[in-house]
């Protein structure tokens, strides 16, 4: 047997480099890239195996955050449909703790990132070593462990040839689209430098292929008779069919059966929003037409969707009696959510299935006709949110998504996850093509949306990029603006300066809380935050940080800035203050946040009222 002396660390580094997927005949590499920041615990192990590999075997990207890191990671695999990702190292210690948050969100979005924490020694030569973490009921705990309930996959590398059933089971699950997620080599950092003769075979060119596995006929069958019986069929697109690609076959499946599609908001996209049977978002950030078409659903079809409580309205949406469900995803836990009919398979699999098996089948024209009403009466409404009669005023948030919307074309991105703009673009945003629209709303992560858009611009090169943040989001997580400059990664910065957690205070306004702790304000001589606001300068923080920054005070300015920002070939910022209100529609559909049930004060009082009534109208569908 032939073999080769590398560390352990070189022989990881080697063998990702030797990874491939393939679907449909197209092949890809696994891992594109490894991003890093060094310390004692990788510097002298993955960070000499990333020098000595070399940067044409592995490239190397160097971060700021180590969550940040990672979520640059996640947006690179959702933009290449889950068939390529990055790997992510840190030390010990810190480092490491810092990918908990960005692994719980690349596994709740069942995107893969591969990270590659350091670890204590194996050996113990002593103990503790520096930013140990001593656990007085276990010795082979570390804080590494933290990453375990948040990872698809976890395994601690404690001898060399322990990396060969690791980095192979962490291949596996990185390209099965039922397992992906976050997975996790914590790699002690002895062992990292610890030389080893490896079999050649261990890097040999290595194809995963990602399956598209066709419906069970029986499944199949059952879920066509379910559709033939329904007058009022509902299509509920959600992120699973953006992983499939499988837009195509959703569009054949709603033309030949005119059964309207609304879209969760990983899903949105799915078809475009001018497509006749686009009915828009679903749920409680969804759109009205949506929303009551769910309401009275006879059948609501789930392609590619985990059902969240957004989805469902906390369970209050789905509401006619005796309303079914069919779940067609890959993964058959999520294929029986709502105690549906299961049809497991790829999402264009099936979709490609029941189209063959539902042959001749078409709704009702009057249900076409209802729901192409309700379409037509929403469009006016987001014309008229998006619409800015006074070019010369201080611009509201859904101007500013109007302006962006009269901007772009079907190539550019918008990225965004947290605060008060995602509910206003999952009702309002004018969604293009099939990867314009990146929500990340299943960890909702704040400080996601710049480092996103470094990595969807790296797989994407060619398309315009935007992060979309308030001011809150952006205090977050700034810093990869710095990696943005550096690599001469030229994405877009849209930062809305709003003086507070905007989303979070109506939110507490609703639920009783008065907006508590919510405003970017002095303090007030009664102690709360509701003096003047805070004198900070995004914008200027932003140049200093190296990118080019466009001031806009008004509807006219911020027109032109986004449309130099849009030429720009470097990274460039375009920084407003918006006006309150604005003309949003509110929620269509109801979200379960429990009420104080014993309060003094009248506004919780009222808003537990509220809550009680509305709790009734929860639902297990059984």
């Amino acid at each position: 047997m032939t073999t080769r002396r590398l560390t352990v660390a070189q022989a990881l580094v080697e063998f990702l480099a030797h990874q491939y997927t393939e679907r449909d005949g197209v092949r890809r590499r696994l891992i594109a890239a490894c991003w890093g920041i060094f310390g004692h615990g990788n510097v002298a192990g993955v960070g000499q195996a990333l020098l000595e590999t070399g940067q044409d075997a592995m490239p190397y990207l160097q971060g700021r955050n180590e969550q940040a890191m990672v979520h640059a990671a996640v947006g690179y695999a959702r933009q290449c449909d889950r068939l390529s990702a990055h790997a992510v190292t840190t030390s010990i210690g810190p480092g490491a703790t810092n990918l908990v948050t960005g692994a719980a969100l690349a596994t709740v979005n069942r995107l893969p990132v591969l990270l590659l924490p350091g670890d204590t020694f194996a050996t113990r030569p002593a103990d503790p070593v520096l930013q140990q973490l001593e656990a007085p009921g276990a010795g082979d705990v570390s804080v590494n462990d933290a990453l375990r309930p948040v990872s698809r996959w976890f395994d601690r590398v404690t001898r060399p040839e322990a990396l060969i059933p690791a980095a192979l089971q962490a291949v596996r699950v990185l390209t099965d689209p039922v397992e992906t997620g976050a997975v996790t080599l914590a790699l002690p950092q002895d062992v990292q430098a610890q030389g080893f003769d490896w079999p050649e075979e261990f890097f040999a060119d290595r194809v995963w292929r990602v399956r598209r596995p066709a419906p069970d006929p029986a499944e199949l069958a059952d879920a066509v008779r379910a559709v033939r019986a329904a007058r009022r069929p509902l299509i509920v697109a959600g992120g699973g069919v953006h992983h499939s690609e499988a837009e195509e076959s959703l569009r054949r499946l709603a033309e030949a059966t005119g059964i309207p599609v609304a879209s969760t908001q990983a899903g949105k996209g799915s078809l475009r929003h001018d497509h006749p049977a686009d009915v828009g978002g679903i749920g409680h950030t969804g759109t009205a037409v949506a929303d009551e078409l769910a309401r009275t659903a006879d059948l609501v079809i789930g392609v590619g969707t985990r059902y969240t409580d957004f989805t469902t309205a906390s369970g209050t949406l789905f509401a006619a009696p005796g309303v079914r469900f069919v779940g067609l995803n890959v993964t058959p836990a999520d294929a029986r959510k709502q105690c549906g009919l299961p049809l497991v398979a790829d999402a264009r699999a099936g979709l490609d299935a029941l189209a063959e098996a539902l042959a001749g089948f078409r709704v009702e024209p009057a249900y076409e006709a209802e729901y192409g009403a309700g379409k037509a009466s929403w469009e006016r409404v987001v014309t008229a949110a998006l619409a800015a009669p006074d070019p010369d005023a201080r611009p509201t948030q859904a101007q500013v998504i109007g302006a962006l919307d009269a901007v772009a074309d079907d190539t550019d991105v918008v990225i965004n996850a947290a605060g008060s703009l995602p509910g206003d673009l999952h009702k309002l945003w004018r969604a293009r093509s099939r990867r314009q629209y990146h929500l990340e709303y299943g960890y909702s992560c704040m400080g996601y949306e710049i480092p996103a858009a470094i990595g969807v611009k790296l797989a994407a090169p060619d398309r315009p990029v935007w992060a979309l943040v308030g001011d809150g989001t952006y205090l977050m997580m700034p810093t990869e603006i710095v990696t943005a400059v550096q690599e001469g990664v030229a994405v877009k910065l849209l930062l809305l300066q709003n003086h507070g957690y905007a989303s979070i205070g109506g939110l507490s306004e609703q639920t009783g809380g008065e907006r508590f702790g919510t405003a970017y304000r002095f303090r007030a001589a009664d102690g709360t935050y509701t003096g003047d606001p805070l004198p900070v300068d995004l914008a200027a923080n932003a140049a200093s940080l190296g990118m080019d920054v466009l001031r806009a005070a008004t509807v006219r300015e911020l027109t032109a800035a986004l449309a130099t920002a849009r030429a720009a070939d470097r990274p460039t910022c375009v920084h407003v203050e918006t006006a309150p209100g604005g003309g949003v529609p509110d929620a269509q559909a109801w979200w379960d946040v429990p009420v104080a049930e014993a309060a003094t004060r009248p506004a919780a009082i009222a808003a537990r009222r509220e809550y009680e009534r509305r709790v009734t109208e929860r639902r297990h569908h059984l």
